[in-house]
């Protein structure tokens, strides 16, 4: 998956929104105003910083070595970096976009779930 289609698939996403706070190559998606994906764009192969479950991130570590690693300059136990391109199967990558994207909306108050789930 690359930068672009990566790029898509958040902003399609419910409540999401894209900005650059970290400098111009860091792209940043929150949903309802909390981060869920950072990707930085100047990288080959593309990056991208998603949030995991921790039992799950450490799985995900294991057994994709190199591809999938701690979280850069993130929590290393509820961030993973993931590779994008070229060597993941763009089915898992999505699934991790899902993932994190989940993580972040059971996480808000109940008065942003709402207004999410009114949008």
């Amino acid at each position: 998956m690359n930068i672009e289609e990566f790029r898509e698939y958040c902003t399609c996403k419910k409540g999401v929104t894209e900005s650059f706070p970290f400098g111009e190559n860091t792209l940043v998606f929150k949903v309802m105003g909390k981060m869920f994906a950072l990707a930085a764009i100047e990288n080959y192969p593309a990056t991208a910083n998603l949030k995991c479950d921790p039992e799950w991130a450490i799985e995900l570590r294991e057994e994709h070595d190199g591809l999938i690693i701690p979280g850069y300059h993130m929590s290393k136990k509820h961030w993973n970096t993931v590779e994008l391109e070229p060597n993941l199967p763009n089915k898992l990558v999505l699934e991790l976009i899902d993932h994190s994207y989940d993580l972040v909306v059971k996480s808000l108050t109940k008065k942003l779930q709402t207004e999410l789930q009114n949008l």
